[in-house]
């Protein structure tokens, strides 16, 4: 039986890694798809001093979707399409992955994104605080990921774009450069 072709879709938080992933996944056939956020990761406690230390990627254990992986490498799917930041840069995960895109999301619309989805019922208030934490410290992770993230992936898609055309740029890439 062949092993999978593993797709990782990174970004930063509002990029539109889950809705690509979602697409991509649909588009591929028989393909599973796996998404960060559903999983309870042990990881640093605080971002922002993660950050400030290095941000080493390799204090998030992966465990819990490393065993979701392997089932799903038994499975005889053709693709398994993973919704995970941090890409090539997690030495558990990185010698399983065959292709990594990086959503490049300006901070702007990423930040928008992630207030629509995070705080459709949040008071004023709370927007505010969040708002004033991601300027005065937040925005540090966001910028370390497009240091560290972006540079080592696979393809830079701009994600400004529909999720239509990324889907269809990374399956071309894809094609082109696997086939």
């Amino acid at each position: 039986m062949n092993k999978p072709y593993i797709i990782v879709v990174g970004g930063v938080s509002g990029s539109g890694k889950t809705t690509v992933s979602k697409h991509l996944s649909s588009k591929l056939g028989n393909a599973k798809a796996i998404f960060f956020d559903d999983y309870d990761f042990d990881g640093p406690s605080n971002i922002i001093d993660w950050v400030e230390r290095g941000a080493d990627y390799d204090e998030w254990d992966l465990d819990l979707l490393l065993k979701d992986l392997e089932v799903f490498r038994s499975d005889s799917v053709r693709y398994i399409v993973i919704d995970f930041p941090f890409a090539y840069q997690h030495a558990q995960i990185k010698e399983w992955i065959n292709f990594a895109v990086f959503i490049d999301t300006p901070l702007d619309i990423a930040y928008a994104r992630r207030l629509v989805r995070d705080f459709q019922d949040s008071t004023a208030k709370n927007i505010l605080l969040d708002a004033k934490n991601y300027l005065s410290t937040g925005r540090n992770g966001y910028l370390e990921m497009l240091q560290s993230i972006k540079p080592s992936s696979d393809l830079v898609i701009d994600g400004t774009l529909p999720v239509s055309k990324i889907t269809d740029i990374i399956l071309k890439t894809m094609s082109k450069s696997y086939s």
